[in-house]
């Protein structure tokens, strides 16, 4: 077993920011991830992180621009947490080496983004995510803070009182792919979730095929609630064939979308007929699949984003890695011709419920960045938001896990305060899976441990690995049965036919059957490959009951939520409606079984409150 003081799943952004603060509290903080560091998904961002750092702009804008985003689903204190933090945060990352973009007069450039009021998109070309993931490792290597790369955590050790806000979070279990081992890692103060986000859950996504919502699955059947699960975002710009992200960057150039046709439909059609390309991503996004759907499209799948007019040397010097992903990708020389996009699964708003301090409602259980749902985002999160989400709320993460004072958390999380049970019409009853070689009890597969802790939370961790060892030795003794790949395939179809941009009850609930018929066959799932080292169909094994989990967690809140609000378009719903749906849709893992229930919004600020109103752009 190996013990820290801090033990942080993950080394994305999050991860890293999360692991830098805990120690400049004095923490012996380990960071446990199945990824080398500078593998992280972090450095596929692109397009630059949001922070009012000039004049003109202030905190009070960038807060109500995320607000307005969010469709009125963010909360205000988060919100206004982020964007009051944010300045000091990339500042930070400037005097730690990361390689912005500057203007001529020094200072560090800011391109538009869409649904800003100003300019405050800081970047490094085209490629931020990748600077800011190497600056921070650069801090990691410098403090000398341990990383166990290449384990991939599989099970959270967690007591077992009846209510999930009595529990108690002492470690993880985690699996070491180089060499077969299986072992605990106990935690004396926090563990902290950073594992990224879920895009595997669908079959074209601009995330890596890593990006299995492991913390978001893990924390969920450990009791915690995930929130807003419904809401995820489809980026308007991705290639064709592969997913891979064209950056919002390019827009905010001045790239142009057009159709089949040659028009510039964001204006033509009335799409947005004041910000154009620079509309919210779900804006964009739904209109560029209308322009597929009314025949417009090219090839009846794609439509054009065209910057050759941005001339080259403007191109070169802010997108060059845009030029070689049309290249490499799609055989487009960018300088010469415009390129196919069309929306891709890119990110998901909701996740782990926390506080602005990025605490659970199981003691000593952290998340932060996008597997976590503070709720910065709400029903769409704004391009250039996900950066500044990382490095804000993964140092508030760390400090408060080390023990830092944060203040009292103004948002509760949890069934504490004020929130409503809630119904769904399923046509199948969703619920668990029994593990191979399980003993079928209700938390086989989750996070919960068979007996409540003693002590020090030592005997409860070394229960949890016994429980690991005996689930991943079942997984390997069968000889046949029915392989991850075919479940995991079937199921991502389902999701991007009936879950995605334009969705209605019919579709939401044949997915919700495809998923439940998926869950079946994973009773019968066996692991092909017999050995112990670098043994990916295991780990992916593993990682596809996640997907099956949040799958079913995301369709759910989707057939749950009858209104039209952000990312979350219904058929039968055309309307946003804040009368009834103010709320956050929370699900509550109940012995297997999901419990829908729902939690205010909220839209008191500090000095001020979001009253909601009609978006437009």
């Amino acid at each position: 077993m190996y013990e820290h003081d801090v033990i942080v799943v993950g080394a994305g952004g999050a991860g890293l920011r999360a692991a830098i603060a805990a120690q400049e509290e004095g923490a012996d903080v380990a960071i446990v991830s199945k990824l080398h560091p500078v593998r992280s998904h972090t450095g596929a961002a692109e397009g630059g992180i949001n922070a009012a750092l000039r004049e003109g702009d202030s905190w009070e804008d960038h807060a109500y621009d995320t607000m307005k985003g969010s469709d009125y689903l963010g909360d205000a204190p988060a919100i206004e947490t982020l964007c009051t933090d944010s300045p000091k945060e990339v500042i930070q990352l400037e005097h730690w080496g990361m390689a912005f973009s500057r203007e001529e007069d020094g200072r560090v450039s800011q391109r538009p983004f869409g649904g800003l009021s100003f300019p405050r998109t800081t970047y490094a070309g085209a490629e931020t995510g990748h600077q800011l993931l190497h600056t921070m490792y650069e801090q990691l290597v410098k403090r000398g803070i341990t990383v166990y790369d290449e384990w991939y955590v599989s099970d959270l050790a967690v007591t077992d009182e009846e209510r999930p806000e009595d529990r108690t979070c002492h470690g993880v279990v985690a699996y070491d792919i180089q060499s077969g081992e299986l072992s605990g890692f106990r935690a004396t103060e926090g563990v902290i979730l950073a594992t990224g986000g879920l895009g595997q859950v669908f079959d074209h996504t601009t995330n890596a095929v890593a990006n299995t919502g492991d913390g978001v699955a893990m924390a969920y059947r450990a009791g915690v609630p995930i929130e807003d699960m419904e809401f995820i975002q489809f980026h308007p710009t991705s290639l064709p064939s592969t997913g891979v992200l064209i950056s919002e960057g390019v827009r905010g150039e001045g790239g142009i979308l057009y159709n089949d046709e040659g028009e510039r439909f964001m204006f033509e059609y009335g799409y947005a007929s004041n910000d154009g390309e620079l509309a919210s991503r779900d804006v964009v996004a739904r209109a560029e699949l209308s322009e597929v759907n009314e025949g417009r499209g090219i090839d009846d799948e794609y439509v054009h984003l065209d910057m050759r007019h941005l001339g080259e040397e403007r191109i070169v010097d802010r997108l060059e890695n845009i030029l070689h992903l049309a290249k490499d990708f799609e055989g487009v020389d960018g300088l010469e011709e415009p390129m196919p996009v069309k929306p891709g699964q890119h990110y998901a708003m909701g996740g782990i419920e926390t506080d602005e301090n990025g605490e659970t409602c199981v003691g000593g259980l952290y998340a932060a960045g996008e597997c976590a749902c503070a709720s910065v985002h709400g029903s769409n999160r704004l391009g250039g938001n996900a950066l500044p989400e990382l490095i804000v709320f993964g140092k508030r993460a760390g400090a408060h896990a080390a023990g830092k004072d944060l203040g009292t958390a103004e948002i509760e999380t949890g069934q504490r305060g004020e929130y409503e049970l809630g119904e769904v019409d399923t046509p199948v009853q969703p619920g668990e899976i029994e593990p191979a070689g399980g003993e079928g009890d209700a938390v086989a597969d989750g996070g919960v441990a068979a007996e409540t802790s003693s002590g020090d939370g030592h005997d409860l961790v070394e229960r949890a690995v016994t429980r690991e060892r005996e689930r991943v030795q079942s997984l390997m003794e069968k000889d046949d049965g029915v392989q991850h790949a075919e479940i995991r395939s079937d199921v991502q179809e389902s999701m991007t036919q009936y879950v995605n941009v334009f969705r209605e009850e019919e579709g939401l609930k044949q997915a919700l059957e495809d998923i439940a018929e998926a869950r079946e066959r994973y009773q019968d799932v066996f692991v092909k490959d017999p050995s112990r080292t670098f043994n990916t169909d295991l780990i992916q094994t593993l990682e596809t009951r996640n997907i099956l989990d949040l799958a079913e967690a995301i369709t759910l809140g989707a057939l749950a939520r009858d209104e039209f609000r952000g990312a979350h378009w219904r058929k039968e719903h055309q309307e946003r409606k804040d009368d009834e749906w103010l709320k956050h849709t929370m699900l509550s893992w109940n012995d297997g079984t999901p419990e829908l229930w729902y939690k205010p919004v909220i839209l008191e600020g500090e000095d001020k409150k979001y009253e909601p109103k009609i978006r437009s752009y």
